[in-house]
Formats: structure tokens, C-alpha cells, sequence
């Protein structure tokens, strides 16, 4: 339409003008996820942008979702470990304390102290395992690729570290309710030692290419800051926690095993942003290869270090019958029957507190398991952490959060 078809321009502004009025702007909807290789897991995230700004974030979940609470309920104490391994599939053999902690706990079963302390060398080898994971896929999110290959080439040492004892790369299930799947060889000791010396010097090299460089800086200050008062309200734990300024640690708060008789600190945050979270998972490391060799002289030293349990059943003249055999048999392969009792037992694993709540009925089954992994909290953070920012920063966050859907979908 034309302007030489109305009368005069008078109409023709005052139908310009009505145009205007009815115009509305709408915010663009997006889909981050779960195909986007930032999206660490099967996170399908809606965003809402206004422009480059992002005006809400919604998580959607439920794309893995396996029922592995109800499976365990169906399973022996024995069968049911293996589903640990598989919550949060790059910290394993963290799954796999929590659970057996739990169990010994409703079974009254007590382990000697080089139980405790091999499984205090996995676990914190483990944590080392996750935070390269997490600092590595963090820094190739933003941008830089170099300390990714770094991380990784570490990584693969430690998965030896866990064939070597377990046959397995991944899903170990080395600890186990009782005591451990095998013993640990010198070999493997010396091993491990030697890659503690070594790792200070690869940690050194990420952090000399990543912590003062000017681009990781402004991708991440000032970019999804918690304060403490929002961290404790969300039911935060881990580094999440401990970036806004909070000392909590359940290896010191609530100790467990003997980490009691370990000497480490607890690396805490002040403004609880994506920085402050980067240079603690930089730290915690640090701190685990001191437990790491605390542990090692540990065991080297005390020659009482036993691998006897108390629960473990006597070997002498279980020979001679039948079901003397079967009744050794049974107590080898971990038929372990948990009391009429309930428990919530919680550990730090690499992302936070993992808890189990287990409820037994004097049968080799539990009746009632519910798990608490330290992602699912922070995942409902997220909407409030992103709000504001641009969509690039998205990424950054959901790579601070350090998320792993295996144990968020269970």
C-alpha cells in the first residue's frame, strides 16, 4: 500500500501509529543441549534470551533416567554395588565408599585400618581423577584446548592405576562392603608414589598456562557468583560449597575411616564465582597428593597393617563339611545381611557430599535405598546462576558446576 492511496498522510501516520502500538517484542527460546558438547551429560537446557541475555534457564531432566534406586531394592548388598560405579562415572571408586560405609554401618562390620587407608589412597586419587576431568573439559569449554591433551594424559595414568587393581578401568568395584575386591602389591605402591612426585610438576604447567591468563580471567570472575547464604540455602556441598567462603569438609567435619590421623587442609573461596571454584579444584588436588603420600608412608611403615576384617569369616577347619564350605563360601562372596535398622551415611566424594539412605530388614536385600548426589542440588541453581549473563557464559557455569548426569538421572 502506497502513500498516494490514502486521502492525505494524516491517515496514513495514524495507521502507522496503531501498527506500532500492537507491535510486542518476545524473548527468543532456545535449546542448550543435550546434543551441545558443553552440556557435559544429557542436560536438555531451555533458555529464555533477551538478545545475548539470558532471562531464565530451565533445566530439563530425566533423558537417562534408569530407576537404579528401585534396581538396587531387587539386588543382594553384593549385587548392588556395581550401580555406584555408574552414577558418577568419572569418580567411581567414590560411589562405591559411600555405599559400602553405608552397609558395614547397618551390618556391624569393621575393617582393619589398611582397608581404610587403601581406600583413602583410591578415593583421593579419584578426586585427583575427577578435577582433571572437570578443570580440563572446563578450560576447553572456554576455549583453550592445551590443558584438555595435559589432563588427559594424567587421566590415563590413573585409569592404569585402576586396572592394575581392579582389572577394570572404570567400574571398579574394588571397595567393597567389608573390605576390598584385592590386595594392594608394592609395585603398584611404587607406581603410585612416583606419579605423586610427577603430578605436582603437571599441575604446576596447567595452572602457569591458566590462572593468570587474561582470557580465562574474564571468562570466568564475576561470571555465576553464590554467595554463602544462597550456597546453603540451594543444600550446596563440595567445591560449590567451599567456593563462597564456607570451610566445610565431611573428611574433617564428620571424619570417617582415618582420615583423622591425615594431615590436610580445607582450600576455601571468597567471592564464589567461576574463578574462585577453578583455583579450589587447582588446590584440592594439591591437598589429595599430600593425603596421597601420607598414606603411601602409612602403609610402607606399619608393618601391623593387616588385610583381616573382623566381620571375616575364620579359615581354619572350614574344610571338613559341607556346610562349613558353603557357609565360608557365602561370607566370601559378600552375603551380608543387613539388621533391621536405617542409616544415612554421606562422604566427600569430588563434587560434594554423597549420601545414601538405606534401610534394612535383616535380609541380604536392602529394603529402601535413596541416594543423594551433590549434582542434582546444584543443578536447581542454575537458572539463578546464569540469569543476566550472556549465552556464552552458559557454558562456563554449567562447566563450574561440574556436572555429571549419571548420578543426577539416576
Amino acid at each position: 500500500m502506497c502513500i498516494n492511496s490514502f486521502k492525505n498522510k494524516k491517515s496514513f501516520k495514524t495507521l502507522l501509529k496503531t501498527t506500532e502500538t500492537k507491535t510486542e517484542l518476545k524473548n527468543f527460546t532456545i535449546n542448550f543441549g543435550p546434543q551441545h558438547p558443553a552440556a557435559h551429560g544429557v542436560l536438555r537446557l531451555i533458555l529464555e534470551l533477551s538478545g545475548e541475555v539470558v532471562v531464565k534457564a530451565d533445566p530439563h531432566i530425566g533423558l537417562l533416567h534408569r530407576g537404579t534406586e528401585k534396581l538396587i531394592e531387587h539386588k543382594t548388598v553384593m549385587q548392588a554395588l556395581p550401580y555406584f560405579d555408574r552414577l558418577d562415572y568419572v569418580s567411581m571408586m567414590a560411589q562405591e565408599h559411600a555405599y559400602s560405609l553405608t552397609v558395614e554401618k547397618l551390618a556391624n562390620i569393621h575393617v582393619s585400618k589398611k582397608i581404610q587407608l587403601i581406600r583413602i589412597l583410591f578415593c583421593e586419587l579419584t578426586r585427583i581423577l575427577n578435577h582433571l576431568l572437570a578443570v580440563g573439559c572446563h578450560a576447553m569449554d572456554v576455549g583453550a584446548m592445551t590443558p584438555f591433551l595435559w589432563m588427559f594424559e594424567e587421566r590415563e595414568k590413573l585409569m592404569e592405576f585402576y586396572e592394575r587393581v581392579s582389572g577394570a578401568r572404570m567400574h571398579a568395584a574394588y571397595i567393597r562392603p567389608g573390605g576390598l575386591s584385592n590386595d594392594l602389591s608394592i609395585e603398584l605402591l611404587n607406581d603410585i608414589k612416583i606419579f605423586s612426585i610427577n603430578f605436582s610438576d603437571r599441575l604446576a604447567e596447567v595452572e602457569e598456562m591458566l590462572t593468570n591468563n587474561r582470557i580465562w580471567k574474564e571468562r570466568l570472575i564475576d561470571v555465576g557468583i553464590v554467595s554463602s547464604k544462597e550456597a546453603l540455602e540451594w543444600g550446596f556441598s563440595g567445591v560449590m560449597l567451599r567456593g563462597t567462603g564456607i570451610p566445610w569438609d565431611l573428611r574433617k567435619n564428620m571424619s570417617y575411616d582415618c582420615y583423622n590421623d591425615l594431615v590436610f587442609d580445607i582450600p576455601v573461596g571468597s567471592k564464589g564465582d567461576c574463578y574462585d571454584r577453578y583455583l579450589l579444584r587447582i588446590e584440592e588436588m594439591g591437598q589429595s597428593l599430600r593425603i596421597v603420600n601420607q598414606v603411601i608412608n602409612l602403609i610402607e611403615n606399619d608393618i601391623n597393617l593387616n588385610m583381616t576384617s573382623k566381620s571375616s569369616p575364620k579359615t581354619n577347619a572350614m574344610k571338613t563339611y559341607m556346610e562349613d564350605l558353603i557357609s565360608h563360601f557365602k561370607g566370601s562372596v559378600g552375603d551380608i545381611v543387613l539388621n533391621s535398622s536405617e542409616t544415612y551415611t554421606a562422604t566427600e566424594a569430588p563434587k560434594g557430599e554423597f549420601g545414601i539412605y538405606l534401610i534394612g530388614n535383616n535380609t541380604n536385600k536392602p529394603y529402601r535405598c535413596k541416594i543423594k548426589a551433590p549434582g542434582f542440588g546444584h543443578l536447581q541453581a542454575l537458572n539463578d546462576m546464569c540469569k543476566g549473563h550472556l549465552l556464552a557464559d552458559v557454558v562456563t557455569i554449567i562447566g563450574t558446576q561440574d556436572i555429571v548426569f549419571g548420578e543426577v538421572d539416576r
